[in-house]
Order: C-alpha cells, then sequence, then structure tokens
C-alpha cells in the first residue's frame, strides 16, 4: 500500500531499494544485541540507581500564563478556514493546505513534537478556546456528568477509527473528503464538550488522549513548580496505575502503528495474495486492511497480557492482572513514539518541503524547490536508515527501563521485579527485532 499522500509513496518507493542494499541483517543484530544487553545489565543494577535514572533535574520556577484560550481560539480559526480551503479549493493533496496540515504538520510533525518535547497540544487544542468562550455566553455548569463506568472507552473506539481511515479509506488525503471527516469529528467533539465538559476530552476524545499519553513521555515537564528535565517516562513515573481502558489504548497505539509499516511490505502484500508491483489501488485492500488493522491490534493486547500473566507467575503471584495491566501499559508509549517517528522520517524529510513552499507562496516569499534526490543517492538514505534504526531501538531500551522500574515499585524487592520482567523483556526484545524487520522490509511504492 502507497503512503497516506502522493509525496509519501514516492519517499516510500525511491528510498526501499538503497535500503535493500544495506546489511540490514548485521543492523538488526546489532540492535537486538543491544536491547538484550539493557535487560542483563538491568538485572544487576542495584534498585536505587535504576530509580535514579528517571528523578528529573528541576530547572526553572514556571509562571502560570493563562494564554490557552487565546491560542486554542486561533488554532479552531485556522482549522475552520483550513476546512474552507479543503472542500473549496485545489483537489490536490499537495496544493492543499488541508491534507498537507493533517497529516505532515499534525500527524508526523505534532505528534512527534509532543512525545519528544510536550507542552503544544494543550495550548493548539481547537475545542478548549471554544467550549470556554460558549460557556461564558450561555451557562457555566455542564448539563450532563461524565459517566465514570466509560472510562477512555470512547477515545479507543476514537482511535480505531482513525486507524481504519488512515489505513483502509481509498482516499484519505482528498482534500474534499479529508475536509468532510475532519469537520464533522471538530462539531461533534464541540457538542460533546458542551454536554460533558472537559472531561470528554480528556477521557473520550482521542486525539486530546493519544497527546497526553504521549505528552507524558517528554523529555521536558513540570516539576514542582519548575521546568523539569528527564529521561523519555519521567513523567510516567510520578504517576500510578492507569485505568483498564487507557492501557488497552496506550497498547492500541503501538498495534495501529505496527500495522501502518506491516501493510506496505512485500510480506503483506504476499498473505493478501496480490501483485506489489502491480496494485490496482487501496479500494482492493480495504476490507483486508481493516481486519488486519483489528488483528493486529488484538494480537499485540494478547501478547502483552500473556507476557504479564506469565511474568506475575513466575515471581509467585500477589498482584491481579488488571492491576499490573494498568501499570505496565505505559511502558509501551516508547516504542509506539518511536515507531511513528521512524515510520513516517522519509515521508517528513519530503512532504515538509511542500509545506514550506506553500508557506512561502502564501507569505510571498522565495520559491521552494522540492526535491527528493536525496532518496535517490545511498549515503542519504543509509543515513536515514540508521536513524530509524537508532530511534526504534532507543524507544525499546527506554521501554524496558520504564517497565523495570515499575516492577521494582510493584513487586517490592529486586529478585521479584527481575523475574516478573522475564517474559515482558523478551516480548519487547522480540518486538525490538520485528520493527527494524519493518524498516529494512521491500515495500510496495
Amino acid at each position: 500500500m502507497a503512503g497516506v499522500t502522493p509525496g509519501m509513496a514516492r519517499a516510500h518507493a525511491s528510498e526501499q531499494g538503497f535500503v535493500l542494499l544495506l546489511p540490514t541483517d548485521v543492523y538488526i543484530s546489532a540492535g537486538g544485541a543491544s536491547v538484550a544487553l539493557t535487560i542483563i545489565l538491568l538485572a544487576v543494577l542495584p534498585a536505587r540507581m535504576a530509580r535514579g535514572l528517571f528523578r528529573p533535574l528541576r530547572l526553572w520556577p514556571v509562571k502560570n500564563l493563562n494564554i490557552r484560550h487565546g491560542s486554542s481560539l486561533m488554532s479552531m480559526a485556522v482549522l475552520l478556514s483550513l476546512l474552507a480551503a479543503g472542500w473549496g479549493g485545489s483537489r490536490d493533496p499537495l496544493g492543499n493546505p488541508l491534507p498537507l496540515t493533517i497529516w505532515v504538520v499534525w500527524w508526523m510533525g505534532m505528534v512527534t513534537w509532543e512525545g519528544v518535547f510536550g507542552g503544544l497540544w494543550r495550548r493548539l487544542n481547537p475545542w478548549t478556546g471554544a467550549g470556554w468562550l460558549l460557556a461564558q455566553l450561555g451557562r457555566r455548569r455542564v448539563p450532563l456528568r461524565y459517566p465514570r463506568s466509560l472510562g477512555h472507552w470512547p477515545a479507543v473506539a476514537g482511535l480505531l477509527g482513525f486507524g481504519a481511515f488512515l489505513l483502509a479509506d481509498p482516499a484519505p488525503a482528498d482534500p474534499a473528503r479529508l475536509a468532510l471527516i475532519v469537520g464533522l469529528y471538530w462539531l461533534g467533539t464541540l457538542i460533546l464538550l458542551l454536554l460533558f465538559g472537559v472531561k470528554w476530552l480528556y477521557y473520550g476524545e482521542f486525539v486530546t488522549v493519544l497527546m497526553r499519553q504521549y505528552g507524558r513521555m517528554a523529555l521536558l515537564g513540570r516539576a514542582r513548580g519548575r521546568q523539569g528535565m528527564g529521561l523519555p517516562g519521567w513523567q510516567w513515573m510520578r504517576r500510578g496505575n492507569v485505568g483498564g481502558s487507557a492501557a488497552i489504548f496506550a497498547l492500541l497505539l503501538l498495534g495501529t502503528g505496527s500495522f501502518d509499516g506491516l501493510n506496505e511490505t512485500f510480506w503483506w502484500f504476499g498473505v493478501l495474495g496480490l501483485n506489489p508491483l502491480e496494485f490496482s489501488g487501496r479500494s482492493a485492500v480495504i476490507g483486508s486492511n481493516l481486519a488486519g488493522l483489528i488483528g493486529a491490534n488484538l494480537m499485540l493486547v494478547a501478547a502483552f497480557v500473556a507476557a504479564l500473566v506469565l511474568g506475575l507467575r513466575l515471581a509467585g503471584g500477589g498482584v491481579g492482572i488488571a492491576r499490573a495491566l494498568g501499570v505496565f501499559a505505559p511502558s509501551i508509549l516508547p516504542i509506539a513514539l518511536a515507531y511513528h517517528i521512524a515510520h513516517y522520517l522519509p515521508s517528513f524529510l519530503v512532504d515538509g518541503q511542500y509545506v514550506l513552499a506553500r508557506i512561502s507562496d502564501a507569505l510571498g516569499g522565495p520559491h521552494v524547490h522540492v526535491t527528493a534526490g536525496f532518496l535517490n543517492t545511498p549515503g542519504p538514505v543509509r543515513v536515514i536508515w540508521l536513524c530509524q534504526a537508532g530511534v526504534v531501538v532507543l524507544g525499546h531500551v527506554v521501554a524496558i527501563l520504564m517497565a523495570h522500574v515499575m516492577a521494582l515499585r510493584l513487586m517490592g524487592g529486586h529478585r521479584r521485579a527481575v523475574v516478573s520482567q522475564l517474559p515482558l523483556a523478551l516480548f519487547m526484545l522480540g518486538y525490538t527485532v520485528f520493527g527494524l524487520w519493518l524498516l529494512a522490509s521491500p515495500r510496495a511504492g
């Protein structure tokens, strides 16, 4: 399957031939060995030192600047103008600003920024300002109370729906089609925000839940009134366990991201009995990709839960599976974020140029020449692939560190923590090899 936009399709197709010439087997083995070494080192690392890895540096004091509503209203105004451009403007996904903003600026760029640095979405959320403004004009109290029993399940459904649109819709980058989907979602979310208040955003709206989960992976955050900076995941270490629906949401981020890469491979086309070199288009694999998306997520959740159950039994029990799932599910987030960054890096390097070109044209600036020539040269392709592989390995190393410290907290002793983590560590080691294999596998252009 090709990428979301034509630019992304060209990026995947042009670079992959050179990737196949790299000694990827050596790189995959080295990446797996790095993760295995991390597992071994953690088994002998004193518990105090392991916990200290996630102790943040407290920097300068942070003042509360109440600008969120103003920046949110500006974000909403930009979104509405983009929807108008998507509905009435050019049908070229690389010439219309709506697909470029949604798929390149937001999905590739902003999600990555939130996971690495944090603090962006709470300022640019296009609903909070409108909700606040309408509340000032009408009743301040919301008419309905968000049902506690719902938890994050509406967000889980929203994430699966988004994954289906991204991976199975025949034309997710068509400007008019995208304008309709995004516009209806924005309006529906605003109505639910007015009915249930901000709890709908924090629990039911999948974009906000996604950004909050990734945002707690960021290097930067608040630490007792000061700007804090630490190892990715340090903000999760300051929290307790999450609920079952939030845990499932975190796992689905990884499952959906993994299938986002898998469904482009020659292997997947072989499973479907299709020739990737004579692919007739996305409409031929709608049902197959929907089934693959659901199946990939079910398999991931089952494998993760099985690893937890086996680990708890090896450690002698004493902890319920529901509690363990809520504790350890956030440790999957560094892997999901790493896959997101690595998978979209080549596309971002090409399609980001189209974004700069549209901005320059709108401001009357100099012409920006878009080039993908660096993807036709072995040297740059090798550097890009090694960066992708490095991000994937780093994500797994951070995940293993997080899971180990969480196990120390949950199990109460170093030995029990190490034993309980063996199946989960092997699961993450296997996923490292799988992720690197995805990057190296031939893909349809």
